[in-house]
This record gives C-alpha cells, sequence and structure tokens, in this order.
C-alpha cells in the first residue's frame, strides 16, 4: 500500500523560508514532485525531480525553490526560500511509479503573510 505523508508546512512572512518534506513507502518510484493549488485556482507543478535527470521548476519558483531527493529515505524536499504571498496555496507531494500509476498526499497548507 502506497503512502505519502508530508510535513514542513506553516505561517511564514513573507520573504521567510519553508522546507516541505514527503516520505513515500510502498513503491519504487520513478519520479517524485510538488504541486499546489490556490483557492480559485487549478493545480499547478511546482517542481518535479525524475531518476536520473535534472529537477524542473515553474518559472515563477525558479531560484527561489529547490526539490531534493533522499532515494535511501524515498523521501522527497521542497526547500522553498523568499517566500511571496502568492505561494500561498496547499501544497501535494506526487510520486509515480514504474508504470506510471500517480499518487498524491493529502497536502500541506503553506500561508506566506505579506
Amino acid at each position: 500500500q502506497v503512502q505519502l505523508v508530508e510535513s514542513g508546512g506553516g505561517l511564514v512572512q513573507s520573504g521567510g523560508s519553508l522546507r516541505l518534506s514527503c516520505a513515500a513507502s510502498g513503491s519504487i518510484f520513478s519520479a517524485m514532485a510538488w504541486y499546489r493549488q490556490a483557492p480559485g485556482k487549478q493545480r499547478e507543478l511546482v517542481a518535479s525531480v525524475i531518476s536520473g535527470s535534472s529537477p524542473n521548476y515553474a518559472d515563477s519558483v525558479k531560484g527561489r525553490f529547490t526539490i531534493s531527493r533522499d532515494n535511501a529515505k524515498n523521501t522527497v524536499y521542497l526547500q522553498m526560500n523568499s517566500l511571496k504571498p502568492e505561494d500561498t496555496a496547499v501544497y501535494y507531494c506526487n510520486a509515480r511509479d514504474l508504470i506510471w500509476r500517480d499518487y498524491w498526499g493529502p497536502g500541506t497548507q503553506v500561508t506566506v503573510s505579506s
């Protein structure tokens, strides 16, 4: 049974930092990613990391966010620096297994105050 457990969300002032973690279990994952969904908006890709490839970032977070993966722990991290109010959203961890099935975490709230 696949489980994704997210942690690290919270309330931070504009310009601050947060680090999200997502521990995955129950399968082997070729790719892991973070998505976010703000109120009234569609869910969007924030960053992804695929085994053997360079990380990919949304233009809006390039230079501010860093995604990393600890394969030994099957954990993906999202270091978020220079946070802006427009980064406020529910952040979801995504993991894709070897036959391209997608799994999602329950989400963690990130709120950036101005």
